[in-house]
C-alpha cells in the first residue's frame, strides 16, 4: 500500500471515530436530559394521580324533575306602559294618599307599578316603558293566571314560553283588586300545557316548595325554600282578604305572578310580595293561597268580575281586651255601620260584638269577613250580636261588597286627556288633529307645522314602531305633513306591505322645573301589516 493510500485510510479512520464519538456523546446528553426532565416532573407531586372527567349521567333530582314538568305552564309577561295622558295626575294621588307598603312601613315592597312621570315639568307628556312578571297557564285553552299588578293599566300586554322565542299577545279577561288577581288569556295556535292545580289547606309550615317565574326578567328562574309560615296579613286592614303563605324560596322582582308548587308539582300558590328594605329579595316571601286564587279566577271566567258579599260593618282586629270589657271572650266588635247598608237596614248598630253566624260562631273579624264574602249576593243571612250582655239574632240581606264599599272598586280606566280634543282617525292605529296656536302654546312647541297625535290604539301598528300621544309628525315617506289632509291623502296610496316612515317631534324630558322642553326629531319606520 502505498504512502499516500496509507494516509487517506487513517484520515478516514479519524473521521469514523470522531462521528463515532459525537454519535456517543448525544445519546448520553439525550438521556441525561430525559433523566432530568422526568426526575423535575415528578418532584412537583410524585403522589398525585392524574384526574378523569367522567362520561355525562343525568343526575335526576325531585326539583330537576319539577323544573322540567311545570316549564311548558310558566310563562314571562312583558306589560307596556304607553302612558295615557292624564295618568300622571292619577299616579300622583295614588303615591300621596298613605299606604301600608310604603317603605317607611317595615319595608313592605309589592311591586306595585305606579308609573307616574318625574318629569313634572311637562304636564300630559307621554312615555312608554315596559315591566315584567310570570304567569301559570291554567287552562289548555290558553288561560293564564297572575298578579293584577303585573297588568294593570298595560296599553299591551305580551306573553313569552319558554324555549320560545315569540312573543304572544294577551287581552285581560277580568282583575280582582283585593287580592292582586288578573286573568289574561293568549291564542298561541294550539293546546297549552296547564300547572296541576293543589290544595293550599294542606300546606304545612316547614313543606318544601319551589318558586318558578322571571326575576329581573330573567326567564324560567327556579328557585327552592320551604313554607315558613301560614295565614301571614302584611297588607293592614285594607287587605283583609289576603293571608298568604310565607316562604324563604327567594323571590323578587318579576317573580310576581309565577307559581309556588309543592314537591308533587302542584300549584299552592301565586308569588306576589317581599318584605324588603332594599327591592330585592331578604329571606321574606310571600304568596296568594291557590285555593283564594281559584276561588277568584272561577268568578272570572264565568262573569268577568268577582262579586263578594258584605253587611256593612266595620272593625278593627286584636280587640281582646275590648271584647273583654264588654263581656265576651271571642267575636268581632262593630265599630261602625256603614249607613244604609244591610247592617243598618237590619238594625245592627256599633258596640254591637258579632258572636255568630248562620249559627256558627265567629272567631275574629277574619273567619267573619271569609265568610260573609263567600255568601251570594242577595241571600238571607242570620247574624248573632251580643248586646248589653243579651244574644240577639238578626236578618241580614247581603249586599255587593264593592257597592257597600265604593273604595274597595277597581280604580281601573284610562282617563281623557284634559286639554286635549278627540282627534280624526288614521290609517295607522292612531288619532291626530291639526295643530293650532294654542296646541303649540299649551305644549310650548315653536317647531315646523305638523300634526298632534291625540291617541294611540294599543297594539297598532303606531304603537309598534314607538309613536307615542303628543307627538307632532312633521312627514311621512319623507313628504311634508302639515294638516290631517295630508295624512289622509298620503296613508290613501299605500297598501300593506308598504314601508313607512315618520318624522315627527318629540319633547325631550325635562326634570327643572319651568324649563322650556327641547323639541328633537324623531324616526319611526314599518312596515305596514293588514288591515292597517
Amino acid at each position: 500500500m502505498g504512502l499516500l493510500a496509507r494516509i487517506r485510510q487513517q484520515r478516514l479512520l479519524s473521521l469514523t471515530l470522531v462521528l463515532f464519538t459525537l454519535s456517543v456523546g448525544i445519546l448520553i446528553g439525550t438521556l441525561i436530559t430525559g433523566s432530568a426532565r422526568a426526575s423535575s416532573a415528578q418532584s412537583g407531586a410524585p403522589d398525585a394521580a392524574a384526574l378523569q372527567i367522567p362520561d355525562p349521567v343525568e343526575l335526576s333530582t325531585a326539583f330537576s324533575q319539577l323544573a322540567r314538568q311545570l316549564s311548558p305552564s310558566v310563562v314571562n309577561i312583558t306589560s307596556t306602559y304607553g302612558t295615557p295622558p292624564g295618568r300622571q295626575q292619577r299616579s300622583q294621588r295614588r303615591r300621596s294618599q298613605p299606604s301600608p307598603f310604603d317603605d317607611d312601613q317595615q319595608g313592605w315592597d309589592w311591586f306595585r307599578r305606579f308609573f307616574g312621570s318625574p318629569f313634572e315639568d311637562l304636564p300630559q307628556m307621554p312615555f312608554r316603558r315596559q315591566g315584567t312578571g310570570s304567569g301559570v297557564v291554567v287552562d289548555k285553552n290558553g288561560y293564564i293566571l297572575t298578579n293584577l299588578h303585573v297588568v294593570e293599566d298595560a296599553s299591551r300586554i305580551q306573553v313569552k314560553f319558554h324555549n320560545d322565542s315569540k312573543e304572544y299577545d294577551a287581552k285581560l279577561i277580568g282583575s280582582d283588586p283585593e287580592t292582586d288577581l288578573a286573568v289574561i288569556k293568549v291564542d298561541v295556535g294550539r293546546p297549552l300545557i296547564p300547572a296541576k292545580i293543589g290544595n293550599s289547606d294542606a300546606t304545612q309550615v316547614g313543606d318544601w316548595v319551589i318558586a318558578i317565574g322571571s326575576p329581573f326578567g330573567l326567564e324560567a328562574t327556579v328557585t327552592a325554600g320551604i313554607i315558613s309560615a301560614k295565614g301571614r296579613q302584611v297588607g293592614g286592614e285594607g287587605h283583609q282578604l289576603q293571608r298568604f303563605l310565607q316562604t324563604d324560596a327567594a323571590i323578587n322582582p318579576g317573580n310576581s305572578g309565577g307559581p309556588l308548587v309543592n314537591v308533587r308539582g302542584e300549584v299552592i300558590g301565586i308569588n306576589t310580595a317581599i318584605a324588603t328594605d332594599t327591592g330585592s329579595y331578604a329571606g321574606v316571601g310571600f304568596a296568594l293561597p291557590i285555593n283564594l286564587a281559584v276561588s277568584v279566577y272561577n268568578q272570572i271566567i264565568k262573569t268577568g268580575k268577582v262579586s263578594r258579599g258584605s253587611i256593612g260593618i266595620e272593625f278593627r282586629q286584636g280587640r281582646e281586651d275590648l271584647l273583654k270589657a264588654y263581656g265576651a271572650t271571642s267575636g268581632v266588635f262593630v265599630e261602625r255601620v256603614a249607613p244604609g247598608g244591610p247592617a243598618d237596614k237590619a238594625g245592627i248598630k256599633a258596640e254591637d260584638i258579632i258572636i255568630a253566624y248562620n249559627g256558627q260562631p265567629v272567631k275574629d273579624g277574619d273567619d267573619l269577613v271569609n265568610r260573609v264574602a263567600n255568601t251570594p249576593v242577595g241571600t238571607e243571612a242570620t247574624v248573632t250580636v251580643l248586646r248589653d250582655g243579651k244574644k240577639i239574632d238578626f236578618k241580614v240581606k247581603i249586599a255587593e261588597r264593592t257597592e257597600v264599599f265604593p273604595h274597595l272598586a277597581s280604580r281601573r280606566g284610562r282617563p281623557e286627556a284634559p286639554g286635549i280634543e278627540t282627534g280624526t282617525q288614521a290609517k295607522f292605529g292612531m288619532s291626530i288633529k291639526n295643530l293650532t296656536q294654542a296646541d303649540r302654546d299649551r305644549l310650548r312647541y315653536e317647531g315646523p307645522a305638523g300634526v298632534l297625535i291625540t291617541e294611540i290604539e294599543p297594539g297598532s301598528f303606531a304603537e309598534d314602531i314607538g309613536l307615542a300621544v303628543r307627538d307632532i309628525i312633521t312627514a311621512i315617506n319623507r313628504q311634508p305633513v302639515t294638516s290631517v289632509d295630508d295624512v289622509l291623502r298620503i296613508q290613501a296610496r299605500l297598501k300593506p306591505g308598504d314601508a313607512v316612515a315618520f318624522r315627527v317631534m318629540r319633547a325631550a324630558p325635562t326634570t327643572v322645573r319651568g324649563q322650556q322642553p327641547e323639541w328633537q326629531p324623531f324616526f319611526a319606520a314599518g312596515t305596514l301589516p293588514q288591515g292597517q
